[in-house]
């Protein structure tokens, strides 16, 4: 052992005192040969590795690095952490020692767990011992090239990455190896890496492409190689290439500016349109034009001397001269892509916007001025709303794109398009238009067009389509609280008018004034000042409005009926305050709760407008002559369903009971229906505890004694309140929901109601637009209906079988109904098990029976499960017969479902195809053109079946 000892102390001296070279060489074949270890190497160059000499200590570290380039593959895990603690201490070292320790560090990280180390020690080095790094200068980023050339481990590539980010965002110098920095991290892009399943350490291809982007697009020095790599890379095929190679570039437009892009602007925009026009691929389409915008952005921000060419001028006006002609042939399908390249351009930047608009456009609205067609100057309409809306980066300082004269005389242009134009496409454009340039320019439309639109609303002069489009234009314009100010009122004015009659409204122009109210209402949802408008102004003006109504219906027999008490308009008023209460504020709708509540219960309307009712109003009374009143329970329904749950609701319990009482004893089906739709409600909504189960006890006992009794007059009345509370329970699985519905299976079986009890399984099961829905803020459970499936498809399965014959048709209606309404997938599931009824259900005599089991047929036609295939011959005879049903709705329903069946496999439909052409001959002559239409495209479908040239 000691002989060894002194032949690698000979070794050593030779080495770094002799300046032999060769002797490194001997000194690895020891090691490898096993005469002696590395540590043992270690400890004999302590003598060098102490000296007070830098080249001493240098030649040192470069005999140890040398031979460990050599053994590398022979060290234990001991050696290397011994080693690597030793080559950190060693950085700190004077500078010529540093090459070595590279070296040394190269020879260590080819071993992939240590190279992890390796360049975790250098991330640390980077945050503590940064000075000195950068004061080896361009040696530091050679070591770095040299040690990760090769590298192939994503685990190490993430830190490799962020040792060079550190590199160039900190200011190293790169000296003359700017290119070797490049190559050695551009020869990964673009990442093509699929992590192998089960990943433990959890890499994404995500992390290395951002990691990998943030290192070549750091530096403008890179620009050079960078910009001619992206141009050859997006000729590749493969599509998540291009999509990071267009990524890329993007992001070069922070980092670069306009002189390193100059030189290659021509072929970027060329790769750029290539990509945009050719391209089947959104996700291609998006990348290139937010590349195409970042370009130009970039372009703008550049500094011009009083000599220098205009580069953004020069860039504009390429992509202006291969897009513009384009936009002159609205027909052609390169119009589009050039649109969105263009408006890529303009949204980039307030000069770019000034410079493309300038050009674009004057020849859009002389193409619009030229065309005649309709369908070109919507496209013409719609690219130019896209070039008159700016984005955040095109807008100026001062607000927007178009003067403030350009506003005004395009919003007069577009109020004239509104008063004249007829046709519906281009009066459906001109309100799209409208509505982009109201949320940019509310003061214009607030002073020019809403006067404008008021007046001739208001006009005895003006037919109904003008009066039409001039509502759906204010509601169009109505998403800044200024406009809705001025807007609103006036729609109110309409039904003011309508209800005192000064201005001859149809009911159907009442109609479309409360639906343009709700869609302003919808804009409270983002909007809180909106909200507080409706809740101090429309909600109770409309209230006004509805009771003055309501209580001159009661009081007159005769004269002037309001629009206002006409149910289908109370209808349209439910979800304009239902929308407005749902957006509120906790403060304010604890307080619409309250006044609802007081008006309702004790005729409290001192928070009316127009103060000028009767001292003792009572609405939750049921009135025998006179049905206009208690019609009234529909608003309050709006105004406390909607309401978050967190709203305490004053006076709950009389409230409910007051509901009870209207709702089994009203003889009117409007007031008692809506009663019932308000207590179910408020009780979906009420939290589980005693007080909501003495109001169910209560109500379950008087809705069975009602419907116990054969001969009660109010035995459909407590039909309707058992279905809607069975509702409220059911879609927030309620425990006592089961019971419930248990009654109605009970009731398909009675003689009078049965037929009712069927179609409320539809309600059961289906979205209900003004109460127990989502937006109203109920308690809607998922996956409610396949639960009540599940419980109850059995149930009602015995029920039809032991039903008598009159009767199973209502089985085989409420079947239908649950059926229609479950989500396709259950329907493929359970469809072998309910076959048979469904077909025994198109048999049914009952029309509504028939549409409800074909509209469920119809999309498990397109993917017909192999129970019914096995039916084909009950299935065509049914469907067929149906094709000439007195009902249109059948007709059209069943000649969908014969459409359908011509996809199934040829071998299984052919033997029916001469019986399909012949029964289609009869629709085909039609009296309804909608029958003809669904007729023709059957019978084309069947008529190929089979013959050359088909399917």
């Amino acid at each position: 052992m000691a002989a060894d000892n002194s032949v690698l102390m000979a070794l050593v001296v030779e080495f770094v005192s002799g300046q032999v070279d060769s002797k490194a060489a001997e000194t690895a074949t020891g090691v490898k040969s096993g005469q002696f270890t590395v540590l043992q190497l270690v400890e004999t160059l302590g003598f060098s590795l102490t000296s007070s000499q830098p080249q001493t200590r240098g030649r040192g570290v470069q005999l140890l690095s040398q031979v460990l380039q050599e053994c590398y593959s022979s060290l234990s895990e001991r050696e290397v952490e011994v080693l690597l603690a030793f080559y950190e201490n060693r950085l700190k070292d004077h500078y010529v020692i540093t090459p070595h320790v590279l070296q040394g560090l190269k020879a260590l990280s080819l071993m992939v767990a240590e190279r992890s180390c390796v360049y975790n020690i250098l991330i640390s080095l980077m945050e503590s011992r940064e000075e000195e790094l950068k004061g080896l200068g361009a040696d530091f980023v050679f070591g770095f090239v040299q040690s990760v050339d090769g590298e192939r481990d994503p685990r190490n590539l993430l830190l490799a990455f962020q040792v060079a980010q550190n590199i160039i965002h900190r200011g190293y110098d790169l000296g003359k190896f700017v290119e070797e920095l490049f190559e050695v991290t551009s020869c990964y892009f673009p990442i093509d890496f699929s992590p192998p399943p089960n990943d433990p350490h959890g890499i994404t291809q995500e992390e290395l492409v951002l990691s990998l982007r943030a290192v070549l697009t750091g530096t403008c020095q890179f620009a050079e190689f960078l910009l001619p790599l992206i141009i050859e890379k997006l000729d590749s095929d493969v599509q998540s290439a291009k999509v990071d190679s267009l990524q890329t570039l993007a992001a070069c437009g922070l980092t670069y500016s306009h002189k390193e892009l100059a030189e290659f602007l021509p072929g970027l925009w060329s790769t750029i349109r290539r990509e945009v026009f050719q391209t089947a691929s959104e996700r291609v389409e998006t990348a290139g034009l937010s590349a195409l915008s970042a370009l130009v952005s970039c372009l703008s921000r550049s500094v011009l001397n009083s000599d220098s060419e205009d580069v953004l001028q020069v860039f504009l006006n390429l992509v202006l001269k291969d897009c513009q002609h384009h936009l002159c042939e609205p027909d052609l399908k390169l119009v589009w892509p050039s649109a969105k390249l263009l408006q890529a351009a303009a949204g980039a930047s307030y000069r770019a916007s000034l410079i493309v608009s300038a050009a674009v456009i004057p020849a859009l609205l002389e193409q619009y001025n030229n065309r005649t067609q309709c369908a070109q100057r919507r496209t013409l309409l719609e690219v130019l709303q896209g070039f008159v809306q700016p984005t955040a980066l095109s807008r100026p300082t001062d607000g927007g794109l178009l003067t403030q004269t350009d506003v005004e005389k395009a919003v007069d242009h577009l109020t004239r398009l509104i008063l004249e134009e007829d046709d519906t496409q281009v009066s459906s454009a001109v309100v799209e238009c409208l509505g982009s340039l109201a949320r940019l320019h509310p003061k214009a439309f607030s002073s020019r067009m809403i006067p404008r639109l008021k007046e001739r609303i208001l006009s005895d002069e003006s037919n109904a389509a003008v009066r039409q489009r001039c509502v759906t234009a204010l509601a169009s314009v109505s998403s800044q609280p200024s406009v809705v100010q001025e807007s609103a009122p006036v729609l109110l004015q309409v039904l003011a008018s309508a209800h005192t009659g000064s201005c001859g409204f149809s009911v159907e122009e009442v109609i479309a004034v409360c639906v343009s109210l709700r869609r302003i209402a919808e804009q409270a949802r983002d909007s809180e000042e909106i909200g507080r408008f409706f809740h101090d102004i429309i909600i109770p003006r409309l209230l006004g409005l509805c009771l003055q109504a309501a209580l001159q219906s009661r009081d007159s027999a005769q004269g002037h009926c309001s629009p206002l008490t006409d149910e289908a308009v109370l209808c349209a008023v439910v979800p304009v305050i239902s929308t407005a209460c749902a957006a509120l504020q906790s403060e304010s709708a604890s307080r619409m709760a309250a006044q609802a509540v007081s008006l309702f219960l004790d005729g409290d309307v001192s928070f009316l407008p127009e103060n000028a009712f009767p001292s003792k109003i009572q609405l939750l009374q049921s009135q025998a002559e006179s049905r206009g009143p208690s019609q009234l329970v529909c608003l309050l329904m709006a105004c406390v369903c909607s309401l978050p749950c967190s709203v305490e609701i004053p006076e709950m319990d009389r409230l409910l009971l007051q509901l009870e009482d209207l709702s089994c004893t009203c003889p009117h089906l409007f007031s008692y229906t809506f009663a019932a739709k308000c207590f179910a409600g408020l009780v979906n909504k009420r939290p589980a505890g005693e007080a909501l189960d003495v109001v169910l006890q209560r109500v379950m006992k008087r809705i069975g004694v009602e419907l116990e009794n054969i001969s009660s007059a109010q035995r459909t009345q407590a039909f309707t309140l058992l279905l809607w509370v069975a509702k409220a329970l059911l879609v927030r699985y309620h425990p006592l929901s089961t019971a419930l519905t248990d009654k109605l299976f009970v009731l398909l079986s009675d003689p009078a109601l049965g037929s009712q009890v069927a179609d409320g399984f539809g309600v059961l099961m289906s979205d209900s637009p003004d109460v127990l829905n989502r937006d109203c803020h109920a308690d809607v459970r998922i996956m409610y209906r396949q639960r009540f499936f599940a419980e109850n498809s059995t149930k009602l399965v015995q029920g039809f079988n032991s039903a008598e014959q009159e009767k199973k048709s209502c089985y085989l209606k409420a079947l239908s109904h649950i059926v229609s309404n479950l989500p396709r997938q259950v329907q493929l599931t359970e469809l072998p098990a309910l076959l048979p009824l469904l077909l025994e259900a198109l048999s049914c005599a009952d029309q509504a029976v028939q549409l409800s089991t074909l509209s469920c047929l119809q999309p498990v036609l397109l993917e017909p499960p192999p129970a019914l295939r096995n039916q084909l011959e009950a299935l065509f005879s049914r469907i067929l017969a149906l094709t000439t049903s007195p009902a249109m709705k059948v007709r059209i329903a069943s000649l969908q479902c014969v459409h359908a069946l011509s996809r199934l496999p040829e071998h299984m439909i052919l033997p029916f195809r001469a019986r399909v052409l012949k029964a289609l001959a009869v629709p085909l002559d039609d009296k309804k053109r909608l029958v003809r239409k669904e007729a023709v495209a059957a019978r084309g479908e069947w008529f190929l079946l089979g013959s050359p040239g088909g399917r």
